[in-house]
């Protein structure tokens, strides 16, 4: 079976250790292929100052036509200053076509306003670093009697986290993509969260 392909985008100073943990779960499960997608192919640096090479760009090349339930699983959007900034807009068209064709959008910290101003967040289940950030930087949002003061919430296709709740963002992923019993996955998961685990050597980390 073909695997179903994993989109994270990234843009100049995304933060990098937000989706990482989802990232590593998704990788150790050998279920999908994970490809980074940016505005454009230019290189892009982390917030941590780690350059990265895009695999696609989004503009003008990549045909929406091609991302299709059939062959896509889920997008990532990472935070970052850009969402309060609002430089990452140009985006906005592959983020729409991935929400009205049923492929899911996980969006954490800033990535969350973004959502907010496209309206997604106004009938959903959803969260942010606060209601009041999501208010604060996003004239568009309308959707406070919906917000969960949790770290990470999965409202239909849609998961939002706080930028403090990078291991429950993973753990709505894992879910959301069917991999959350995956013995590695669930392993990796739990050495995060202080749970006892039967240790072997490819646990271990850095």
């Amino acid at each position: 079976m073909k695997k179903k392909t994993v989109y994270l985008f990234v843009f100049d100073g995304f933060a990098d250790w937000e989706p990482a943990y989802a990232l590593v779960g998704i990788n150790k499960s050998e279920a999908y292929t994970i490809k980074t997608i940016a505005i454009d192919k230019s290189p892009v640096r982390s917030m941590g100052g780690v350059s990265i090479f895009p695999d696609l760009d989004f503009l003008p090349d990549t045909d929406l036509k091609d991302i299709d339930p059939s062959n896509t699983a889920i997008l990532i959007l990472p935070g970052g200053g850009a969402w309060e900034e609002k430089t990452n807009q140009s985006i906005a068209p592959l983020v729409v076509h991935c929400i009205e064709n049923g492929i899911p959008v996980a969006a954490i910290c800033g990535a969350t306003i973004f959502l907010a101003d496209l309206g997604v967040l106004d009938t959903l289940d959803h969260t942010s670093n606060d209601l009041r950030y999501l208010q604060a930087f996003s004239s568009e949002y309308q959707g406070d009697s919906f917000y969960q003061y949790r770290p990470a919430v999965s409202g239909g296709q849609v998961i939002t986290a706080s930028g403090t709740a990078a291991i429950g963002f993973a753990q709505a992923i894992f879910e959301m993509l069917g991999i959350a019993d995956h013995d590695q996955v669930k392993s990796w998961l739990h050495y995060f969260q202080n749970k006892a685990v039967n240790f072997t050597p490819d646990m271990v980390v850095g």
